[in-house]
């Protein structure tokens, strides 16, 4: 990993068409712009298909793309769809949120408008595609048609037991009544994969690293934990025994109960983690580097039992350690890999880490936090690391200005030497251009001075989260300039111009 710099925008939050971000005109029109900011990484959130809350780091497949981001209008040019027919299910919110409820109301009727005249095409390549991928691909299309056949929910919520436990006769009988489904499912896989490889190539030849996401643990509704219910703490019934989250910290009382099931890693040693290295070479085929969502679970993990309501009563197991973060490093040999260890650490998460090689992350909003000191402030930095203002996860800068307390706003002023001239904004971004990091990624509502209403997520909170959205036009020339001339001075990209 070279010196250098980039931007944090999700996919969703893409000025297109349509009422959310997809892998169209206005993604390829984003590179461009990271291109002529100097940038070289565009990270985005995870890919996955989402459901209840809408949240990336719950999806229904970790091999599977959201099917919201396929483009219109790209099928539109294949001659499976028409300008009109997208226009009848395009919703009418405002272009600076994603209305997900609209969404989910009318672009699955515009996919199957596309399925119905792709079944009338020659299929070659989409049979060529789904031989690639048999060993993801039929698992998900067939849950995913069992969702839709009990009401889009949990399979932990089907009246079929049979098909819940994955009884042989079930599992002959469901496949021949949603057939029609599956295929439809499997085909807006194609789409995607087929749209997304071509994104990705031309920012290839721009010179941009897409930058993914892997959340540590899968979602309980998902494909991967009904199909491979071996692999998690389940009981004979297929139930959570345990449960993941984290402990209670400064910011939360009761901690975080996140809920996902939690891995039998023992069982997973058996066979050499052969599901870790499927998922590993899964994501280096969507991405050039990869940052993995709480990599202290490796070495230890909190453990909630499944009938508790908060995380306060959970405890400490360790994890697979070492031998199997080097695993993963082989599995995608040519993928750079991001540890993310924020949170709570202890010795043995940072001798794991600093074992590993790879580089982890610092955030300069963190840095000035008085109720929970921290080694984020830049002259502290390795080399081996990552910067960020702030994640997904934090507020925007121009908010933590008001949110924090005054103290800690008056100390990142006589750090960095802010002034208004410069902006705030700007000077908590030269803060971290300007440290030895080889790599900071700036949230685009950071570039932007945008505020609390433009905040990506609120963690612990439902309904208003992963729906901010770039408004076409913000990315100008101007900014573009400014950023290439900011990387530049600090060494983070080779041309001023």
């Amino acid at each position: 990993m070279e010196r250098s710099s980039g931007i944090l925008l999700p996919v969703y939050a893409l000025p297109s068409e349509g009422g959310i971000g997809t892998l169209g005109r206005a993604a390829f029109e984003f590179i461009d712009f990271l291109f002529a900011a100097g940038q070289r990484y565009w990270q985005i959130l995870p890919l996955g298909p989402t459901g209840y809350g809408d949240s990336p780091y719950q999806s229904f497949s970790v091999y599977a793309g959201n099917p919201y981001f396929v483009d219109p209008y790209l099928l539109a040019e294949d001659g499976l769809l028409t300008k009109d027919e997208i226009e009848l299910h395009t919703p009418g919110s405002s272009p600076a949120y994603v209305d997900y409820a609209e969404i989910y109301k009318t672009r699955f009727n515009l996919l199957k408008l596309a399925y119905e005249r792709a079944k009338l095409l020659d299929i070659s390549d989409f049979e060529r595609f789904k031989g690639e991928n048999l060993s993801w691909l039929p698992d998900y299309s067939f849950y995913m048609a069992l969702k839709k056949h009990f009401g889009m929910r949990s399979w932990l919520e089907w009246e079929d037991e049979d098909i819940r436990l994955r009884q042989p006769a079930a599992l002959h009988r469901y496949l021949v009544l949603l057939a029609e489904d599956i295929g439809f499912y499997s085909y807006i896989q194609y789409w995607f994969f087929k749209q997304w490889n071509a994104l990705r190539a031309y920012a290839k030849r721009c010179g941009i690293k897409i930058m993914g996401d892997m959340p540590i643990y899968v979602a309980l509704d998902s494909a991967d934990v009904w199909a491979h219910p071996e692999n998690f703490q389940l009981d004979e019934k297929l139930r959570p025994t345990a449960v993941a989250g984290v402990p209670p910290d400064y910011f939360s009382k009761t901690g975080q109960l996140w809920g996902n099931p939690l891995y039998r890693w023992g069982h997973m040693a058996e066979d050499g983690y052969l599901w870790w290295k499927a998922r590993m070479e899964g994501t280096a085929r969507l991405y050039d580097t990869l940052r993995i969502d709480h990599f202290r679970g490796f070495e230890s993990y909190w453990l909630v039992p499944a009938d508790e309501i908060t995380a306060v009563n959970g405890s400490w197991v360790k994890g697979p350690g070492l031998e199997f973060v080097q695993m993963l490093i082989k599995a995608a040999p040519e993928m750079e890999i991001i540890a993310e260890d924020l949170g709570y650490l202890d010795a043995d998460v940072r001798a794991l880490l600093a074992a590993s090689g790879l580089p982890g992350m610092k955030v300069l909003e963190f840095a000035f936090d008085s109720r929970e000191p921290s080694n984020y402030l830049p002259h502290t930095y390795p080399k081996n690391c990552v910067c960020y203002v702030g994640t997904h996860d934090n507020t925007p800068v121009m908010a933590w200005r008001h949110e924090a307390s005054k103290s800690d706003v008056e100390l990142a002023i006589e750090y960095l030497a802010l002034t208004d001239e410069e902006g705030f904004n700007f000077g908590m971004i030269r803060g971290g251009m300007s440290s030895v990091a080889k790599l900071i990624i700036t949230q685009m509502q950071d570039f932007l001075g945008l505020g609390a209403q433009s905040r990506t997520n609120t963690p612990g909170t439902l309904g208003c989260n992963w729906r901010w959205r770039l408004l076409p036009g913000q990315c100008t020339k101007a900014l573009a300039q400014k950023l290439r001339r900011m990387s530049y001075i600090y060494g983070r990209t080779n041309s001023k111009d």
